[in-house]
């Protein structure tokens, strides 16, 4: 008899709704990635077709960042009063149509206005399912985040793969609302198990958490502190993505396929970086996690700036793929495990302040000083991060470990007395019958053919030691 015999029906439910619920969080987690890199390798189409200049381009790609930041708050709300898996639901759905509205625009005008809409759904999915991540964490017990994480990032590469392959045959507006019905399948089909999320009977209980506005002040400063780290993170992500292969282009004199592998070779870094999060948090805590990872990016990012030539510029990169993987998701996590759905808001907004500020920063400083120069702001952020990390070493628990209540205390000791006393009744059993035979006068003691079946056959046992009198 296997030890899931022993478990109750109910608690194995749960463990099974836990299990799908995770595996339906990280398929939205990926989603999103593959939605946002495909429509980024359409941009440049999409940016032919309505005839718009890099001044008008960099406006409308500035619509996205401010749509997100207008859903965000208002986002971390409704996943406290609805629930974090219905609204993710909703989010990714939203997205999912967004996400063919920039091929089918003619103007600049109509291009902010649906690089506004798809920002607004991509800001909302980006907070509702960070916050069942969260609320995931709280019900298992393990940090799930970076794994989460994980799947954003290869989720990205597969979406950049496909968008690539699909560039050299059909248009973009075919290409966007296909990946787009694509998604919409993949969201109804995991739509049950998200709303699962919702349900409160986990297999470890939620601590009670008061709300966004009974937060305490010291906990408050904290989920800012975090999230300027988150922010320091994503200015160093965002950096990469916009300037990182022009760098290895026109300061390096690389050919573009060799700087869209270094990309790729980052991107690729930070997926693995994050698949071996959970255990490095688990190892090492969520502030020597973050420490470490800010400390490696500032050096990976140097050496990739300033480097003279493209192999020790590519191991740069892939430092600091390694080195920012888990700071974002693990900031994003202690925030929540402070503040809730409201905490994960607050945070990724300001995280998403940094992603915004940095294309912008980071092109004026390249006006002034060089490409190579403006890159180092993101290691002179990475070092700050890692200053504010340790402000808020006490703050946040780096494990989300909660204690169990009595009744889940009394179900998780029944699994570990239930094989025990099988295996202690199967050895008195056969011990019974092995007395049986040096006493054969003794017929009663003969359970050769009928196994023992209560307190009576131990009552035997004991009379034929001598230990107890025997019943009459």
């Amino acid at each position: 008899m296997s030890f899931a015999t022993h478990l109750p029906t109910r608690v194995l439910d749960r463990r099974d709704s836990i299990v799908a619920a995770r595996r339906a969080v990280g398929t939205v987690f990926a989603l999103n990635g593959f939605l946002f890199a495909g429509w980024a390798v359409r941009l440049p189409d999409v940016s032919e077709r309505v005839h718009a200049s890099h001044a008008a381009l960099g406006a409308a790609l500035l619509c996205v960042s401010l749509g997100a930041l207008a859903t965000m708050r208002v986002t971390g709300a409704l996943c406290e009063r609805l629930g974090s898996g219905l609204v993710t639901v909703v989010a990714a759905t939203l997205l999912s149509l967004a996400v063919g509205l920039p091929g089918l625009v003619g103007s600049q005008a109509a291009l902010c206005v649906a690089l506004a809409v798809f920002g607004a759904a991509g800001g909302m999915l980006n907070v509702a399912m960070n916050s069942a991540g969260v609320t995931l964490e709280e019900r298992s017990g393990n940090p799930l985040l970076s794994r989460l994480h994980a799947a954003s990032s290869f989720g990205g590469l597969a979406g950049g793969v496909v968008g690539g392959l699909a560039a050299a045959r059909v248009g973009a507006a075919p290409h966007l609302m296909a990946i787009g019905v694509a998604a919409l399948m993949v969201t109804g089909s995991a739509a049950r198990s998200l709303l699962s999320v919702d349900e409160r009977q986990g297999l470890v209980p939620r601590p009670h958490r008061p709300s966004g506005q009974q937060l305490p002040l010291a906990a408050r400063r904290s989920v800012l502190t975090l999230g300027a780290v988150a922010g320091c993170a994503a200015y160093g992500e965002g950096a990469l993505g916009d300037w990182g292969t022009l760098h290895l282009v026109e300061d390096l004199g690389t050919s573009a396929p060799v700087a869209a592998g270094g990309y790729a070779a980052f991107c690729f870094a930070m997926g693995c970086g994050r698949l071996a999060g959970h255990r490095l948090l688990q190892q090492v805590g969520a502030t020597g996690l973050s420490v470490a990872g800010c400390l490696l990016a500032a050096v990976g990012m140097l050496l990739g700036a300033l480097a003279p030539s493209v192999g020790p510029a590519l191991a740069g990169l892939v430092l600091a793929g390694l080195g920012f993987s888990n700071v974002f998701p693990v900031a994003i996590g202690r925030a929540g495990a402070l503040a809730g759905a409201r905490g994960v808001a607050l945070a990724s907004t300001i995280g998403y302040g940094g992603l915004l500020a940095g294309p912008a920063v980071i092109g004026g400083l390249a006006t002034l000083a060089g490409l190579p120069f403006a890159l180092t702001t993101v290691s002179m952020l990475a070092a700050v991060a890692c200053c504010l990390v340790v402000q808020v070493r006490n703050e946040a628990p780096s494990r989300v470990r909660w204690l169990p209540s009595p009744t889940e205390a009394w179900v998780r000791l029944k699994w570990r007395i239930v094989p025990a006393a099988a295996g202690l009744h199967a050895a008195a059993h056969r011990h019974v019958l092995s007395l049986a035979v040096l006493d054969p006068s003794r017929p009663e003691l003969d359970r050769r053919r009928a196994p023992l079946r209560g307190p009576a056959d131990f009552q035997d046992l004991g009379a034929l030691l001598g230990t107890v009198p025997r019943p009459a």
